[in-house]
């Protein structure tokens, strides 16, 4: 038979408050809704970053195709204005002369095909760009958003863990102050039932389980001398009488 002052048997419920909030605050941590928050939108930003850099891709793609068909005017130009030059050197025969008018005929014609090819590239880069611009703002909108709730979450942490501390510190100093036998088995009691390790016997009800006790259990919990540790027949948590 387990026995501890009564005084002892009435602070349990003290400690009980302090460890029922210590679990409120671990519930208020692991809860908060920045988490949910913040979850939220690193699932949009995970969405999004693959637009992103599909984006980007494509407009590095196009940067080198453009780069490539600017080259590819360039060269038909730079050929038709040799041509140009030697033509109006005058140090040609007739015969090279025709050839390099009809040569100079079709770099014009190159040219301006491939000047088409060049406009309708840098018509699809400024589309691309312009839609990087739009992800991108966005991307970094929600990163600003997901950023906003970590602080949110930490400021809320730290608080947490404030409190946490100050009661924790609190409840060491009253458990001290209890028979460590009571605490003991209080600890072992709180560990296998959820939290709760010491309730009230209040008008014939236990505060753990919210049940009844039958006649013959109430008779025997208050007959039972003060010192004398008794518990709940149906939960098996320590009974506080005289609460």
């Amino acid at each position: 038979m387990t026995t501890a002052p009564p005084d002892d048997q009435r602070k349990l419920l003290e400690v009980q408050a302090l460890d029922t909030r210590l679990q409120q605050l671990a519930h208020s941590k692991r809860n908060h809704p920045s988490l949910a928050r913040i979850a939220e939108l690193e699932g949009q930003i995970k969405d999004l970053n693959g637009s992103l850099v599909e984006s980007r891709t494509a407009v590095a793609d196009l940067k080198r195709e453009l780069t490539k068909a600017e080259a590819d005017v360039e060269q038909v130009r730079a050929r038709a204005a040799r041509d140009r030059q030697r033509l109006e050197s005058g140090s040609v025969g007739a015969k090279d002369a025709v050839a390099l008018t009809d040569e100079i005929a079709s770099l014009t014609r190159r040219q301006g095909a491939l000047e088409e090819v060049e406009l309708d590239v840098m018509e699809r880069l400024e589309a691309h760009e312009e839609a990087l611009t739009k992800v991108t703002a966005a991307y970094d909108a929600l990163a600003a958003d997901r950023d906003a709730a970590g602080a949110e979450r930490d400021a809320a942490w730290a608080e947490i863990d404030a409190e946490a501390t100050t009661v924790t510190a609190e409840r060491d100093k009253l458990a001290e102050q209890v028979d460590t036998g009571l605490i003991a088995m209080y600890d072992r009691i709180r560990a296998h039932q959820g939290g709760l390790g010491a309730a009230a016997l209040r008008e014939g009800r236990c505060e753990g389980c919210r049940l009844e006790l039958n006649p013959g259990d109430l008779a025997a919990a208050r007959s039972a001398a003060p010192e004398q540790v008794v518990t709940c027949e149906e939960c098996g948590r320590i009974l506080v009488r005289d609460a």
